[in-house]
C-alpha cells in the first residue's frame, strides 16, 4: 500500500519561503519517481518538480532556481523548498509517485485531483500554499 501524506503548507510573504514535506509509505525510493504537482490557475495540474534515480531532476521553468526537491530515504520523506515565493505561487500543492508528466512537460488542463483520478501512480491529499504582499 502507498499513501502519501503532505505537510508544511500555509501563508507566506512574497520573496519568503516555506519547505513542504511529504510522508510516503510503502514507496521504493531508490525504484520511483517522486514529484510535486500543483493546481495553477486555469484549472491546469502543473509538474512543479520531480526526482529519480532514473533520468534527471526537473524543474518547472517558473521555479528554476527557487525551488529544490530532496528525498530523504532513511525518514521516507519527501521535501519541496521554496524560497522566492511570488503570488503566481499560491496553489495546493500534490506529493506523487510515479506519476508521468504530459507531453513536453506542459501542465495537464485539468484539475489534479482528475488528473489524479485518471493517471496511473499515487497522489496525496494536497497541501494549500497562500503568498501574499
Amino acid at each position: 500500500e502507498v499513501k502519501l501524506v503532505e505537510s508544511g503548507g500555509g501563508s507566506a510573504q512574497a520573496g519568503g519561503s516555506l519547505r513542504l514535506s511529504c510522508a510516503a509509505s510503502g514507496v521504493p525510493f531508490d525504484d520511483a519517481e517522486m514529484g510535486w504537482y500543483r493546481q495553477t490557475p486555469g484549472n491546469e495540474c502543473e509538474l512543479v518538480a520531480s526526482v529519480s534515480s532514473e533520468i534527471p531532476t526537473y524543474y518547472a521553468d517558473s521555479v528554476k532556481g527557487r525551488f529544490t526537491i530532496s528525498q530523504d530515504s532513511a525518514k521516507n520523506t519527501v521535501y519541496l523548498q521554496m524560497n522566492s515565493l511570488n503570488a503566481e505561487d499560491t496553489a495546493v500543492y500534490y506529493c506523487t509517485v510515479d506519476v508521468d508528466p504530459n507531453s513536453d512537460y506542459e501542465p495537464y488542463p485539468m484539475a489534479c485531483r482528475e488528473l489524479a483520478s485518471r493517471d496511473l501512480g499515487y497522489w496525496g491529499q494536497g497541501t494549500q500554499v497562500t503568498v501574499s504582499s
